[in-house]
Parts: C-alpha cells; sequence; structure tokens
C-alpha cells in the first residue's frame, strides 16, 4: 500500500519533491539522554545550554607585564608593590604610583586598570632597595590596554550553545571551560544495514566467477558511523523474495534491535531478480522508489512494520549508494539527531571544463575543487562517471551539482558543488 498522505509510488519525482516528502514523512527527533563531556563529540545537543558563569570569571591580563592605573597624567616610573599569578592573585589594592608583576591569565586587582607588557619595561632598584620599573614607549600605552574583562566571551545566563549543534572538539573545549561535565544529546540512531544479491560476496570469501566484493555495506558502515549512528550489520541477503520479507520485518519488529531506521543496497529497480520493492509493498508501506537523478534513480523509500520504521532501499552501484546516502538519508537521519533543518553545504565554482548532463534530472559529479592563483575556486571532474566507477569517489572532494534545467555546463560557467566536509 502506498503512504497515505501521499500518491507518489511509480511517478519519477524531482529532488526537490523526494526531499520534501522525506521531511513530511520522517519521525520526530530520538529522545534525549545526559551524556559525560568525554564522550560528546559528534552527538547533537538537545536542549540550549546557559553560560553557568562569567567566562572569564575574573577580569584579568591578556600578557605578562605589570598592572596599574593608567590616565592622561601617568608617569613612565613606578614602584612594584607584588604580583598577581594565574591561580593567585594580588588581594590587596594597588596604590598610586605603584605597580604589580602580573602573569597571563592572572586576576586584575582593584586600582589596576591596564597591563603594560614585559617587553616595554627595564626593571631596576633604587637606592632604597625597592623594585621599580620604568616603561619605555610610554605614549603608545592605552588606558585598558591587554586586559581581558570578566564575561568578555560569556556572561552567566547566556546562550552558549544551541539545540541541534553537533559537538565537535571546540565545542567541548567551551563546555570544558564552563564547568560543565554533562550535557543531554539526542540518542544515537541505530541503523540496520544488508546488502542484496546472488552475486554479492563478502570480502574475504572466495570470489565466483560472476561474483562481486560487497563494497557498499562497508561503505555505509563508513557514513553512519562518521555521522554517529551505531549500526547493525545484517550481512548479504540472497536474490529471494521470501527471505526478503523475513529480513525486513526482523529487522523493523525486533525488540533486541529497536532499529530507527533499515538500509539496504541492491534490488530495487524494475529486473527479475529485484525484490525489494515488492517486499516492500507487503509488509510496510511504500513511499515512492523513483528520483529524476543520476546516479541513483531507483531508490525505494517507505515504512516497515508497526513501528513504522522508516526504510531506505539504495541502489545497487557503489557510488549511486554514496550519492543518494549523502542526498537523501543522511538529511533523515540529522533530523533523527535534533537537527532538522540541515542541508548539504553548497560553494560555487567556475567549472575548468565542460560537463556533460542531460535536462530532467540532476546529475551528481565526482569533482575535485581548488582555489586558483587569483583565489577563485575552480572545480573538474574526476573523469569517467559511472556509477561503478569507485574509484572516482577516492579521487574526489566534493560532489559537483548540475540543475535538471541544465543540459551541461560550459568551461568557466559557475556551478554549484557540495564539498565533502565532515563524511569523507
Amino acid at each position: 500500500m502506498t503512504l497515505s498522505c501521499f500518491d507518489l509510488g511509480e511517478r519519477m519525482l524531482s529532488v526537490e519533491e523526494a526531499l520534501a516528502a522525506l521531511d513530511e514523512m520522517a519521525p520526530p527527533p530520538l529522545a534525549s539522554e545526559l551524556v559525560p563531556l568525554a564522550q560528546l563529540c559528534d552527538r547533537v545537543l538537545a536542549e540550549n545550554l546557559l553560560s553557568p558563569i562569567d567566562v572569564p570569571q575574573n577580569t584579568n591580563a591578556a600578557m605578562d607585564g605589570i598592572a596599574l592605573s593608567w590616565g592622561d597624567d601617568a608617569a613612565t616610573d613606578y614602584r612594584l608593590v607584588g604580583t598577581s599569578l594565574a591561580g593567585h592573585g594580588f588581594s590587596d589594592k594597588v596604590p598610586p604610583q605603584a605597580a604589580i608583576a602580573i602573569t597571563t591569565g592572572a586576576p586584575l586587582p582593584r586600582g589596576a586598570d591596564t597591563v603594560i607588557m614585559r617587553e616595554q619595561l627595564r626593571e631596576y632598584e633604587d637606592a632604597a632597595g625597592n623594585r621599580r620599573v620604568i616603561i619605555e614607549h610610554a605614549k603608545s600605552v592605552k588606558t585598558g590596554q591587554h586586559v581581558r574583562q570578566a564575561g568578555e566571551d560569556l556572561e552567566r545566563g547566556e546562550l552558549a550553545l544551541s539545540a541541534g549543534t553537533r559537538l565537535g572538539p571546540q565545542h567541548l573545549g567551551l563546555l570544558a571551560s564552563l564547568g560543565v561535565a554533562k550535557v543531554p544529546v539526542h540518542r544515537r540512531p541505530r541503523v540496520a544495514i544488508f546488502s542484496t544479491g546472488d552475486e554479492v560476496t563478502a570480502p574475504g570469501e572466495p570470489l565466483p566467477a560472476a561474483g562481486i566484493f560487497d563494497a557498499n555495506r562497508f561503505s555505509l558502515h563508513g557514513l553512519l558511523n562518521r555521522l554517529g549512528c551505531e549500526v547493525i550489520d545484517l550481512g548479504i541477503l540472497a536474490d529471494d523474495p521470501q527471505r526478503m520479507m523475513k529480513a525486513l520485518s526482523a529487522a523493523a519488529n525486533s525488540p533486541e534491535t529497536a532499529v530507527d531506521m533499515v538500509l539496504t543496497s541492491g534490488g530495487v529497480s524494475v529486473g527479475d531478480a529485484d525484490w525489494i520493492k515488492s517486499a516492500l509493498e507487503t509488509i510496510g508501506e511504500l513511499g515512492f522508489w523513483r528520483i529524476a537523478i543520476r546516479p541513483g534513480r531507483p531508490l525505494a523509500f517507505g515504512r516497515l512494520g508497526s513501528r513504522r520504521v522508516p526504510f531506505f532501499g539504495l541502489p545497487g552501484n557503489p557510488v549511486a549508494v554514496m550519492v543518494t546516502f549523502l542526498q537523501f538519508v543522511q538529511p533523515m537521519l540529522r533530523r533523527l539527531q535534533g537537527q532538522p533543518d540541515w542541508r548539504p553545504a553548497r560553494l560555487w565554482a567556475l567549472a575548468e571544463e565542460p560537463l556533460k548532463s542531460r535536462e530532467g534530472r540532476v546529475d551528481f559529479l565526482r569533482g575535485i575543487y581548488h582555489c586558483d592563483k587569483q583565489g577563485r575556486l575552480r572545480v573538474r571532474s574526476t573523469g569517467r562517471q559511472g556509477s561503478g566507477i569507485l574509484s572516482s569517489m577516492t579521487a574526489a572532494n566534493c560532489l559537483i551539482e548540475i540543475r535538471a534545467d541544465q543540459t551541461g555546463v560550459e568551461k568557466d560557467q559557475v556551478v554549484a558543488l557540495q564539498p565533502f566536509n565532515e563524511l569523507f
């Protein structure tokens, strides 16, 4: 049966229509859990985080040198009356016409408003045995220089990180600077994957004369890991309709795995041995299965079992698997992780060569982009663009996106590209 909110089944969808349908059919974000700081990298923040403290907590020195009060009538010769160290501040007020030695990060004491760096100082001892400093190039000194104000980075109660932020090393450093030991993040999606086809052989096994090694499952495994998913690897399934239905049903309904998504590769088109589409229609609900895209036109999407688990039947060719994962599976997984508005980043570059396409479909070519001597972004294809040429993905650093209303791209024409950033 088809999904009640769509009548899409046999119609060829544009990329935009497919993305809109996936947005409407996507489940809500996964529940949140408290996770310790050291385990947060690549997790997605489930709630806005407000700063519990001022950062920095104290007004402090940005340079090693001396701290003093500076004004229009400031002198150039000062008596040193103490020291402020990081972690050990100067507790008294700095008297007029006096200064204290201070190190980077040390609290600025009362009575001081300016720091003068050590390289601008000449220290000596006067006749009474007092330590003194002479300020060289005093005319260059400005009131308030080399001072970090309390709360100038973040004030107490200010928004530090927004819900939906995918936490990287820089975010972990910020959380640590706030003294935050745990934060709520969305649960990691559990994704079941398997490959299909009598010809598909696991790496390490003898390769039959008519066989191919299973590349797709391992590409998907890597992509899912990079996205912070938990992968349930169900291996390779032969071309048998009953086994297909049993495997899909078990993947969606097993209480032991309780997966949030099921992915297969192969078996989606109209060949005699392509069973995924019909199996999905029998045990679940089919949303759509054809998209005007190259590579990757045969892509089935639907929902499985009573839990209505999202299902993607990806194409069989290895490049098509990765392209369709990036364009369609990735946005839904990010939505599950609390990033509902995520879309692939796009840059604009000049084509270094003519690029072939066909009107009526979006073409994604494997490309290599770089900056020329004038600082302009330029891009070229990796060469042969067959959807089975896996080496073209290893040579590429982007996908070149040619719109459905274009018949190709001329040399030096502006074209969109999607850089391989986080996942490759």
